[in-house]
């Protein structure tokens, strides 16, 4: 994304003088980068159901 005040996804909000934008991967960012790198496998959430673990992630590593 090149604009902030055209976002991929959601409205735009008003960056005042001073603040610096940050993106947080929430909710939607990850299912797009899920749907265009098509990985094997992906563990994500649904909305209001989030998944909560003390596991590795290399627990989950596909060989």
């Amino acid at each position: 994304m090149t604009d902030l005040g055209s976002p991929d996804f959601g409205e735009p909000v008003d960056v005042r003088p001073g603040e610096v934008p940050v993106f947080w991967a929430c909710g939607v960012t990850p299912q797009a980068v899920v749907q265009e790198s098509r990985p094997p496998l992906a563990i994500t959430h649904a909305p209001g159901h989030m998944l909560v673990t003390d596991a590795r992630d290399s627990d989950y590593l596909v060989p």
